[in-house]
């Protein structure tokens, strides 16, 4: 059976016994109608007691993996298919990494991650408290699907003080962040034999979001300045064209004027719409955050927004701006997806947004994310003198490097990762395997401590060194 016991494991011994018997019927290890030992002999062969065999058994019998014959004893049940989804269990190995490397010690250069300890906790809390005193209490019930017209109001008059951007409340959709406004517009859009074009490379995640509504997908290449519209001309039946026109995404580049009204015309022509996301444009570090595609056509474009990266994941809240023919699709699409996102959340951001503490906040974090920027600028350039270049804008919440003399591979990055530092690859955000971008790698610096900074390209530098893997050599 080779199971084996860990006694100074968290977990009970049945427990155990359980995982690893349940383990080996899914992996395949143990087929249907395998036969296993008798209770008696298992307890004796593990030195444990009988009843703990006992139970067991009778939780894997329960639960439908084991079956018990008369006169044959316990075996596997038919028709179990094995699978490969749970990682097999080694108590003395997960025990190891464990040890070795707990999620809170690996300096993870993850990308889109604000600096949470910065969060406004207790004022956040304090306008939450006053939100629950003053609100009417019809307000505790069901709320408009579209959002609460406060929170409506103040992105509004936000985004037309800021960005320019002309929009009435009611066009307005409040979310569960972008990714349920991704969704949306995907079920909306969504027709038979029509494809979604998505920038090449562009979030893995999101573009799941697109694919798991039914939705056919086909990468546009982009380059330096975004994605590349020449690669789109002969491109039919779209149903929309989802794009970063702000801060591409994972490579950094702008969309210019030029190709913006290109993209304008495209979607005119072929009847379909873009999807702007804006998901980090506020944090630009040279000059002021670049205007929305969406003013050039209000009717073709859908802009997402997110509070995510300003703020905290953990709200869930976000928005939609939506052409008048979308309106009402969507409204009963959402009415039955959620009724409504979380409304005392945002009364509270309403209250957040109106007394000028949004603004605020965004400009204290563009100002740590600046500096955390400049200080990995720094750290590169000190490990890696004239072996690297930057790849995009001055803009978001991570960067890209393209080292001179380097490949990174699969083992490279275990093998950093088992020094304690995690790091990722543009070459992974492509449909399908792609090499080109093997010299890149993509460090996200918004939620690292100066000293997470220094230590982590430090230990990338002094392993690249050790190894010799072609870089200052």
């Amino acid at each position: 059976m080779w199971i084996e016991i860990n006694r100074d494991s968290q977990l009970t011994l049945e427990r155990q016994i359980y995982t690893q018997i349940r383990q080996k019927i899914l992996n395949g290890m143990l087929p249907s109608g395998y036969k296993l030992p008798s209770t008696r002999k298992l307890s004796s062969e593990l030195a444990v007691s009988r009843n703990t065999i006992i139970e067991t058994y009778s939780q894997l019998a329960a639960e439908g993996y084991l079956k018990t014959i008369k006169g044959s004893g316990t075996v596997v049940a038919d028709e179990l298919h094995a699978l490969d989804l749970i990682p097999s269990v080694n108590n003395s190995t997960t025990a190891k990494q464990n040890k070795m490397q707990r999620p809170a010690d690996i300096i993870d250069f993850r990308t889109g991650l604000p600096a949470l300890e910065y969060f406004p906790h207790k004022l956040w809390g304090n306008i939450y408290r006053e939100v629950c005193n003053r609100i009417e209490p019809s307000s505790f019930g069901y709320c408009k699907t579209f959002g609460v017209q406060e929170l409506q109001e103040a992105i509004a008059k936000y985004l037309y003080r800021t960005r320019g951007l002309s929009c009435t409340p009611r066009q307005i959709v409040i979310t569960s962040g972008a990714t349920q406004g991704l969704s949306l517009i995907s079920q909306i859009l969504k027709a038979k034999d029509n494809i979604v074009l998505i920038e090449e490379p562009t979030h893995s995640g999101l573009r799941k979001v697109i694919t798991s509504t039914g939705c056919m997908i086909e990468g546009v290449p982009v380059d330096d300045n975004g994605i590349c519209i020449d690669f789109m001309r002969d491109k039919k039946n779209v149903s929309f064209v989802y794009t970063t026109p702000s801060h591409q995404y994972p490579m950094g580049g702008v969309l210019p004027i030029r190709r913006r009204l290109e993209l304008i015309r495209f979607a005119e022509q072929n009847n379909c719409y873009i999807v702007e996301d804006d998901y980090d444009g506020e944090f630009r570090y040279e000059g002021p955050p670049i205007s929305s595609l969406y003013e050039l056509n209000p009717q073709r474009v859908i802009y997402l927004g997110s509070f995510s990266k300003i703020l905290a994941p953990a709200l869930r809240l976000g928005f939609m701006i939506l052409p008048d023919k979308l309106l009402l699709p969507c409204k009963k699409l959402k009415m039955y997806s959620d009724v409504h996102t979380d409304v005392l959340g945002q009364y509270t951001l309403a209250q957040f947004i109106q007394e000028g503490y949004f603004e605020k906040h965004i400009w204290k974090m563009k100002k740590l994310y600046g500096r955390r920027r400049k200080l990995l600028l720094n750290e590169l350039s000190c490990h890696f003198p004239g072996q690297f270049a930057i790849l995009g804008h001055a803009t978001g919440l991570h960067l890209v490097v393209k080292f001179h003399d380097l490949l990174f591979t699969e083992e490279i990055d275990k093998a950093l990762l088992e020094k304690g530092v995690r790091i990722y690859r543009p070459s992974n955000y492509y449909l399908e395997k792609n090499t080109e971008h093997d010299d890149e790698i993509m460090l996200g610096y918004s939620h690292l401590s100066d000293e997470k900074i220094i230590k982590g390209i430090g230990t990338i530098s002094d392993f690249l060194i050790s190894n010799k893997c072609g870089i200052l050599f």
